[in-house]
């Protein structure tokens, strides 16, 4: 059993616990392993050491949002491409399809060991309202940069959101956003500038009428960056002490991701 005094050695045994559920033996011969989202595995542990939970219901609850998460963002890697296909790229689209729907039965089967029903209906209600919001951004016309944004943001936050809620600690809620759209901004970004696919970047080439013209996505995107790097480190320094832990994380993950970053693209 974990003790949550959030930590970078807590971090990674929770990475391995998480890893070790999400780990299957058909479906790693053919699609690599999800990536386990760290800063929001951080936040996550940050808001439910300041509960009163027992060690196993805050070790179970980080788990299985997490595993939320991971299928959320599988089922994110299904490519919609409607260009032709060949049988290994059907296949593969079908098996992340298939990983996805297994990490959520995960998590339902963890939850249940809890018979903590409330809990799963709060999971459950992020899950319909992250996807109403992902069906919204990808398919329908952004009507500006702005709407994009707010609805990003909520994607990215919501889950994590809600389950501060349901545990009534809400003090990091808005610096959540903040840091979690940006660093959202800044992978999709990097994606793009590297030449991989970047599906943001693509909904924004294809509803041009969002901004002035699609030559101008690159550097609206960095100005939001900047603008939400500042928030970011305005609300960070505004949680209160025994957050301490948080926000050195974050200042080093702002500093990594943004500050080192862009010094290499400049050099």
């Amino acid at each position: 059993m974990i003790k949550l005094n959030p930590s970078d050695t807590d971090i990674n045994q929770l990475k391995q616990k998480i890893a070790s559920q999400v780990r299957h033996p058909f479906l790693a011969k053919f699609i690599p392993e999800p990536l386990i989202d760290e800063d929001k595995l951080v936040i996550l542990a940050s808001i439910m050491d300041h509960t009163t939970l027992e060690t196993v219901k805050k070790e179970q609850y980080i788990i299985t949002t997490m595993l939320v998460q991971i299928a959320l963002d599988t089922h994110d890697l299904v490519t919609l491409s409607e260009e032709e296909e060949d049988g290994d790229t059907v296949r593969n689209r079908q098996l992340t399809v298939l990983a996805g729907d297994y990490y959520s039965g995960l998590y339902y089967y963890l939850l249940s060991q809890l018979d903590d029903i409330p809990m799963i209906h709060t999971l459950a209600g992020a899950i319909k309202e992250i996807n109403e919001l992902k069906m919204e951004l990808y398919y329908k016309d952004v009507e500006s940069f702005q709407e994009f944004l707010s609805s990003l943001k909520k994607i990215e936050s919501l889950l994590i959101q809600k389950v501060a809620s349901y545990v009534q600690r809400t003090t990091i809620n808005d610096m959540a956003g903040e840091w979690l759209l940006t660093k959202k901004l800044l992978d999709e970004k990097k994606s793009y500038l590297e030449g991989k696919f970047s599906p943001l970047m693509d909904v924004l080439f294809k509803h041009p009428g969002a901004l002035e013209n699609s030559g101008q996505v690159i550097i609206n995107i960095e100005q939001m960056i900047q603008k939400h790097i500042s928030h970011v480190e305005t609300t960070v320094s505004q949680l209160p002490i025994h957050f301490n832990w948080l926000k050195s994380y974050i200042h080093s993950a702002i500093h990594h991701k943004f500050y080192d970053r862009k010094i290499a693209e400049e050099g």
